[in-house]
């Protein structure tokens, strides 16, 4: 898996690789010619006292290491910037491959561990790339060429090379297998510390109005000192290793030094072999050493490699047809369900079944339902969100799996029932919707949707600073920009998924009012909690348990459809606050749930006067409390 994720990213820099290559034989040459050398100078220069010999072998020892120095550097470099570079095109790919998912991929994974695979994952495999174009030819070279160069320096020492490498293959072969099931459960650890944090930082405000504050603590404790444990335990697995490999060393060098005097003595070997074969010996073990110590990065990034290549070898459930179907010209994006049913993975039960409507070109068609009836899923099957498991949803006739993705999300204007906010301005989230927006255009989208007096109030105005996700802003104000941002690009489908239940009635009612006269012609879908938002859509449909049991208009539908005088009334009867927000007689509606419900009621208006909202608006400041 490790290969495969390195060798597809890292063609484009061949021509680097192979100048590491040679660079890198260069260097191990250069390295393994210095003992040579050095022997020389002791047996030929310092035995006889020849100093011309001495500086003469001196010289030529520093013009080698000065180019061992320049060519490992070059290396270094080269193999720094291909592996960097192979890594930012593996972060490009994964971040390109997550954005064409579908929600049930997003779900899949979940943000926290995408979030690590394409940070923590991507640099254990950069970082081994790297090590390896350092390592993967000098340490072999080194190896090979200095157990060559120490037996033609003493060949009845060879004996100590095979001992002292077996030793320390042993070692390093046990650490390795102690490593590999640790780093697996580091990376697993990660993943958990960034889904704990970054739950509480998305609901700190939760967590204080809950005062929940030394539990979350707990719970952060507790996957914090997890991934400290398996650190623990990787560190003392490393703590043995490196003196371990220092006890093989010097206890090879006391080896040599033991059994060479004796040969010295005897006038087999020369001081100066000795000298060079200690050299190469430790050169010798410290590739094997380099070498082994590098595989045992390799574990991880091959674990690490294989959470990579998990999520590029998912494919999205939701993709682009090869052969895209054009609109009909001169249409108006009629939006029809023709008996759609959706299940999601592994469900026992569909969420929607049997759902058939048609949305009209400049008609208003309202969703509403207890909370889990289905409406957010259904709403996002008209961009593709996720794709149905029975039936069609057709735009002007065509079926949207038809459509190329582009041409379909470009008639629609979608504001989500979590209104999210990027970083940056106003304006910068406002140009999401049009990117070439005019300042007209902008202030003409927030004044449609109630938002130009908070606009002109905040310090920059459209330049004024918004915070990731819109933090803050409250959530009325979060809403009323994410309403402006779909309105500014003026498609010809509104999707409005409950987006105003962050607002208070009288604004609620002045959206509306602007609204239609702003849609005009497009087709608007609205999804809402409050039976005031929708009372005056030409088309209601009353969602129950994944099923449509009522459609109509609001006076048919209070006349036919028991669900939805259910709703009407423990809403108007929940404290009476809604007909009391617009000076209703709480008692207008009957026991029985009545079928008619007065017009000065919120149920049957769909105007506020000025001087009722201006004594019933409620401050963002007071709805983000609420919340």
């Amino acid at each position: 898996m490790l290969m495969k994720v390195v060798v597809e990213h890292i063609k484009p820099y061949w021509q680097l690789l192979v100048g590491v290559l040679i660079l890198q034989i260069i260097g191990a040459i250069a390295s393994l010619t210095l003992p040579n050398l050095q022997a020389d100078v002791i047996n030929d220069g310092l035995a006889n006292g020849n100093t011309h010999y001495i500086w003469t072998r001196g010289g030529a020892m520093l013009c080698v290491s000065a180019v061992q120095v320049i060519v490992q550097i070059i290396a270094i470099y080269c193999g720094a910037r291909a592996a960097m570079s192979m890594g930012r095109d593996i972060r490009g790919h994964l971040y390109d491959h997550v954005l064409s998912f579908s929600a049930r991929e997003i779900n899949h994974f979940g943000a926290p561990t995408l979030i690590t695979r394409n940070t923590n994952d991507v640099l254990q495999v950069q970082n081994v790339v790297m090590f390896a174009a350092m390592l993967l030819v000098t340490a072999p070279v080194t190896a090979i060429g200095g157990v060559i160069m120490a037996i033609h320096e003493g060949p009845k020492l060879s004996w100590l090379i095979v001992v002292a490498v077996v030793a320390l293959g042993i070692v390093i072969g046990v650490i390795i297998s102690r490593l590999l099931p640790l780093f697996r459960q580091q990376q697993t650890r990660i993943d958990d510390i960034n889904r704990v944090m970054r739950e509480q930082l998305s609901g700190v405000r939760v967590i204080r109005a809950f005062v929940r504050e030394s539990y979350e603590e707990q719970r952060f404790a507790i996957a914090n000192g997890a991934l400290r444990d398996v650190g623990i335990k990787i560190g003392i697995t490393f703590s043995f290793a490196f003196p371990l490999v220092q006890l093989i060393a010097y206890a090879s060098n006391v080896g040599v030094l033991w059994f060479g005097a004796g040969q010295v003595s005897n006038g087999d070997i020369a001081v100066g072999n000795i000298t060079a074969f200690l050299q190469y010996l430790m050169q010798i073990l410290m590739s094997v050493m380099m070498a082994t110590m590098m595989t045992m990065f390799i574990p991880r990034a091959q674990v690490c490699a294989g959470r990579i290549q998990e999520v590029l070898g998912t494919e999205s459930s939701v993709e682009a047809p090869t052969k895209t179907t054009d609109f009909p010209p001169d249409t108006y994006c009629q939006v029809e369900f023709r008996d759609v049913e959706f299940s999601y993975p592994q469900a026992e039960q569909p969420v929607l079944k049997d759902i058939s409507f048609t949305m009209r070109p400049g008609t208003t068609t309202a969703i509403i339902g207890a909370t889990g009836a289905g409406k957010t899923t259904l709403v996002n099957l008209i961009p593709r969100l996720y794709d149905t498991t029975k039936g069609q949803v057709l735009v002007d006739g065509v079926d949207v799996r038809q459509l190329d993705p582009e041409a379909l999300w470009s008639k629609i204007g979608l504001v989500p029932q979590k209104g999210y906010l990027f970083t940056g301005t106003v304006a910068s989230n406002l140009e999401y919707g049009k990117p070439d927006a005019t300042t007209d255009d902008m202030w003409g989208a927030l004044r449609i949707a109630q938002a130009d007096d908070f606009v002109r109030q905040m310090e920059g105005q459209l330049d004024a600073e918004i915070a990731q996700g819109g933090t803050n802003v409250s959530g009325g104000q979060r809403q009323r920009l994410s309403i402006a941002r779909a309105l500014i690009k003026m498609p010809e489908i509104y999707i409005f998924d409950d987006a105003f239940s962050a607002l208070d009635v009288a604004t609620d009612a002045k959206l509306r009012s602007a609204l239609a006269t702003d849609t005009g012609s497009a087709a608007v879908l609205i999804v809402a909690q409050r039976v005031s938002s929708i009372s005056h859509a030409d088309q209601i449909l009353v969602l129950d348990e994944g099923r449509i049991v009522g459609t109509g208009t609001h006076t048919e539908l209070m006349q036919t459809c028991p669900t939805y005088r259910e709703i009407v009334d423990s809403q108007v009867r929940a404290g009476d606050e809604m007909a009391v927000a617009l000076g209703a007689d709480p008692n207008a509606v009957a026991d029985d749930g009545g079928d008619t419900v007065p017009n000065k009621t919120v149920l049957a208006d769909e105007t506020v006067t000025d001087e009722t909202a201006s004594d019933e608006t409620v401050t963002d400041q007071t709805v983000a409390e609420a919340e």
